[in-house]
């Protein structure tokens, strides 16, 4: 049993990883939710802040996955170009565009002000 849960984690890292290495947009979210975490720390964000940016990185990291998942399916059922296979990879990539879309606007309500009286306290205004 212990095993088996093993494994599969050992199959998801690989998953994880193969995105990192071939997916760019991946790459991008990954320095984005970096550079959020470097944020948050420098303002000393609370619990609550860093609850909800956490949980707003995972859910646009763990979408990404699931669109390079589709994309792959996808790819490999239709191979040649076909409207619905289009239709089916833009929609997997639009549904990574809203969320981040959002993480990065509660992002901006979260660390926005914090943000803005620490730059006023370092330039002395």
């Amino acid at each position: 049993m212990m095993r088996r849960f093993l494994e599969s984690l050992k199959y998801a890292a690989a998953g994880i990883a193969l995105a990192v290495r071939k997916e760019r947009n991946m790459r991008i979210h990954l320095c984005a939710a970096a550079a959020v975490a470097l944020l948050a720390l420098w303002l000393g964000a609370g619990p609550l802040e860093w609850a909800v940016l956490l949980a707003l990185c995972g859910l646009v990291i763990g979408l990404e996955l699931v669109n390079t998942a589709v994309e792959r399916v996808v790819d490999l059922a239709s191979p040649e170009h076909r409207p619905l296979a289009k239709e089916a990879k833009d929609a997997a990539a639009g549904g990574v565009l809203a969320a981040a879309l959002f993480a990065a606007a509660v992002g901006l309500i979260l660390l926005g002000p914090p943000l803005w009286n620490r730059l006023r306290e370092l330039i002395g205004c």
